[in-house]
């Protein structure tokens, strides 16, 4: 994870991280926690409206019912 630490948006990307899960190691490392999520069929965080990332359901099927 050393080249990760690395990442030259990282202040960037970590004032626009609406993710609630306090204890993600990949808040700020969009490029992680875009694999990590679609590795396990969901979205990451930003791609939902706050109201529904506080419930953790990061599903595809969620995302599509938010923008319907």
């Amino acid at each position: 994870m050393a080249a990760i630490k690395e990442c030259k948006n990282f202040r960037e990307n970590m004032e626009r991280c609406n993710c609630t899960y306090e204890p993600c190691s990949r808040k700020g490392y969009c490029c992680e926690c875009l694999h990590y999520h679609r590795s396990h069929g969901q979205l990451p965080a930003c791609f939902f409206p706050p109201e529904v990332e506080r419930t953790y359901d990061r599903s595809v099927e969620r995302f599509l019912a938010t923008r319907s």
